[in-house]
């Protein structure tokens, strides 16, 4: 196979096994995370946080994926199984559940990134893939992995590390790369309290993605040393990165917007409240970063069989609109407003409610003549007639959560408590 050959990419993909680390806990989105792995956590109206990273596999022909679990599964399995059933078997195609069972002699749950993926390598050993797509199941981006995939081939790399630029002060959230003219890694640090600026350019610098691509044979023998070292925390950014660089050849690929590839693309961690908030919210504007109505990609999930939403009543103080937002199917607004807001599946407002920069997630119902703004209202929550939420801060804080960005997260247990 050389890169002269027209089906070059599509040869890579086919030979590539996706691993995709969907078991985290997420514990910075706080309650949100309280019942459901954050793969698991509703965004964007119709999907799930997990649907954007298997969407790029399918896409970009990687269709051999096995997905790891560990916290909190439940509501993560049940959505794989309910929509992401289509993947054809003839053809070799398959999404396979990889859920942390104690399977090495140890009898440990995976006790870090590495190590999920070391106590499943007799699973990567039954499909015998060329590479292994290292990826993480919680964050938003759209990416076409072939690219990735030839730039690790045609420079001969043991492991490619996708990075992004990131601006200095954030930084430390990071594992932060140092890299030569080639492209080549020189250096590695995970989330440093002083990381390094891009040569060039002093405010920014180069963060990992926490995607990687190995050569299968060298991930196998590197995760099979790493478990014997007592002194590892079994983590690749820890861990089996630094140690790579040192004794392998390790290249940084840069992530690219897949129409313009001379910008950087969208990506988002999403991994706070703030952060999860304003990632749905910038979807309302008129031309967002995140395009979700882009055929050429499209995102996949679980279809929810649904009615189309529906605004009903028509008289003052009692009109059914919404403005600037995003209106999911299932949905009924009666006689109610909503602005600069995101209202998933099944959601329902009442007659002379004001919804403003709020998220409803699926089945939330408000009452009548409620006031909401800033706010995220979870799943299946029933928010009584005349609350008002997000106004008064310091008496939110006392029910709900409040962010330090000011957001108010109110979940089902709160109403109750």
């Amino acid at each position: 196979m050389t890169v002269q050959d027209p089906r070059y990419v599509s040869r890579l993909t086919r030979d590539t096994l996706a691993m995709v680390m969907a078991g985290g806990r997420g514990a910075r989105l706080m309650q949100l995370t309280s019942s459901r792995a954050k793969p698991a956590v509703p965004f964007g109206g119709k999907f799930r946080i997990v649907d954007f990273t298997l969407s790029n596999c399918v896409n970009s022909g990687v269709r051999r994926i096995g997905v790891l679990t560990q916290y909190k599964s439940g509501a993560l399995i049940r959505h794989l199984q309910q929509g992401w059933g289509f993947m054809r078997g003839q053809f070799g195609e398959f999404i396979e559940l990889l859920p942390a069972e104690q399977r090495t002699e140890i009898g440990s749950w995976y006790a870090g990134t590495a190590d999920a993926v070391y106590q499943n390598l007799d699973f990567i050993r039954a499909h015998q893939p060329a590479q292994v797509l290292i990826l993480a199941g919680d964050h938003i981006y759209k990416m076409d992995y072939g690219p990735m995939l030839a730039h690790h081939a045609e420079r001969g790399a043991q492991v490619t590390i996708g990075c992004l630029e990131v601006p200095l002060a954030q930084a430390s959230e990071f594992g932060v790369m140092e890299v030569g003219a080639d492209s080549r890694v020189l250096d590695f640090a995970e989330k440093p309290s002083a990381p390094a600026a891009v040569p060039g350019k002093p405010g920014v610098a180069l963060a990992s993605m926490g995607i990687y691509v190995f050569d299968a044979r060298f991930l196998l023998d590197w995760l099979t040393a790493d478990a014997h070292l007592s002194e590892s925390s079994h983590d690749f950014g820890k861990d089996v990165i630094p140690a790579a660089i040192r004794a392998a050849k390790v290249y940084a690929y840069p992530f690219r917007d897949l129409y313009q590839p001379s910008q950087q693309g969208y990506w988002r961690d999403v991994g706070t409240v703030d952060a999860y908030w304003s990632a749905n919210l910038e979807l309302t504007e008129m031309l967002p970063e995140l395009d979700l109505y882009d055929e050429r990609w499209p995102i996949w999930t679980h279809q929810a069989q649904v009615p189309p939403a529906k605004f009903i009543f028509d008289k003052r103080g009692e009109r059914g609109q919404a403005i600037s937002s995003m209106v999911s199917g299932g949905c009924i607004v009666a006689g109610a407003s909503v602005r600069r807001s995101v209202l998933f599946v099944n959601s329902r407002i009442e007659p002379g409610t004001v919804i403003e920069d709020s998220l409803l997630l699926p089945r939330a119902t408000v009452g009548r003549k409620c006031r909401i703004k800033r706010a995220i209202i979870d799943e299946g929550c029933v928010i009584p007639d005349g609350s008002v939420i997000g106004e008064d801060r310091e008496r939110d804080a006392r029910l709900f959560h409040v962010s330090r960005g000011g957001v108010t997260l109110v979940t089902a247990e709160m109403l109750r408590s």
